[in-house]
């Protein structure tokens, strides 16, 4: 009761004077279409924000929003602005509040927005898969190949597996922060990202206990690659849908290539044991299928707040894989020097690292 009258009253208004209205919107996703421009914006401030006017390249043009009226903190609603946009210029757009404030958003280089059709279903199927699922099943065909191999070639493998994990829990890590900072403040990026992969971290430690030897540490890398590749399939499907073609194209190449290194990862646990064919495919499964789901939330629903939770529960599931391997590996050795003073599973972590870092170079070309 006392909390509630602390916000509901007018006492500290009595001290103060009134204060001034703040006002402040996010625009969290942009569509263009033959109609015009369609956008998505997100009230983010604690007093509710009508939009009265729209500007256009400095241009003042009529709108629906829908829903219409004022909206309160956390509401969202679209604004439909029957502009005739050109491909591949770039576009300015204004909102005006009915109090004055204005909030802005660019479109740097204006595409179609993919629309939700079977054939686009389809295609964007066909590119998770290309990213996702082929090049992890690529990788995890160095099997036999690590199967002959001396143990110090084997524990060499797995050294790179924690290198190439310890490159993504931080890449994944740094992802979910970015997106996290283009979501509203009332979601609280930062604490999400947090929670999100304690979650993911905690959770996976409780279903995972038990499970030491090498076929269960291959299901549980595969997991946390899984989740990462769901973002890696997010970014794909945002950058495509908001009109970075180029960007997009960038990250399907670097992906591709970033994932064979990933499926040898999950197979170095795997040479102590003869896994049956169901098992290789449910690991190449379980993760590269999750880079087609995100390719599809990222071109139709796409929201940085989702994007940002979806990286964090990576993020954890990496950390905690990333824990048992290099309890397996510690085991296999058994080395009073430790990990790391052992210069040929040093040089494997290393190498692992540099190998997730070069394919990342292909990313961000």
């Amino acid at each position: 009761m006392t909390i509630f009258a602390l916000f509901k009253g007018d006492w500290l208004v009595e001290l103060g004077g009134a204060p001034a209205p703040f006002e402040d919107v996010v625009v969290e996703r942009v569509v263009l279409d033959e109609q015009g421009i369609a956008l998505k914006y997100r009230v983010d401030s604690p007093d509710p924000v009508t939009i009265a006017q729209v500007q256009v390249d400095g241009a003042y043009w009529q709108f629906t929003q829908q829903p219409e009226g004022p909206l309160s903190r956390g509401e969202a609603a679209w604004i439909r602005i029957p502009y005739m946009w050109v491909a591949g210029d770039a576009h300015h757009l204004t909102l005006v509040s009915s109090t004055g404030a204005t909030f802005e958003h660019s479109i740097d280089v204006a595409q179609a927005t993919p629309q939700p059709t079977l054939a686009k279903f389809g295609a964007w199927t066909w590119v998770g898969l290309y990213v996702g699922l082929f090049p992890v099943a690529l990788g995890m065909l160095c099997y036999p190949a690590l199967r002959r191999s001396a143990r110090g070639v084997i524990d060499f493998a797995l050294a790179v597996t924690l290198g190439l994990l310890a490159f993504l829990f931080v890449d994944t890590l740094l992802e979910a922060l970015e997106q996290a900072e283009r979501a509203a403040s009332l979601f609280q990026g930062p604490m999400l990202v947090l929670l999100g992969a304690a979650a993911a971290f905690f959770g996976l430690r409780a279903v995972s206990r038990g499970g030491a030897d090498g076929v269960s540490l291959a299901w549980r890398i595969a997991l946390g690659i899984g989740l990462h590749n769901l973002g890696e399939g997010l970014a794909i499907g945002s950058a495509v849908a908001a009109g970075e073609i180029a960007l997009g194209t960038f990250l399907v190449l670097g992906f591709t290539l970033h994932n064979v290194t990933e499926g040898i990862g999950i197979a170095a646990p795997l040479t102590e044991s003869q896994p049956r064919l169901p098992t290789w495919a449910g690991l190449a499964a379980l993760a590269g299928l999750p880079a087609v789901a995100g390719c599809w939330i990222g071109a139709y629903a796409f929201s940085p707040q989702f994007a940002a939770l979806c990286l964090a529960l990576g993020a954890g599931a990496i950390l905690q894989v990333l824990i048992d391997v290099g309890l397996y590996l510690h085991g296999r050795t058994a080395s009073a020097q430790g990990l790391t003073g052992q210069p040929l599973l040093a040089g494997g972590l290393l190498t692992g690292m540099a190998l997730m870092f070069a394919t990342a170079l292909l990313v961000s070309g």
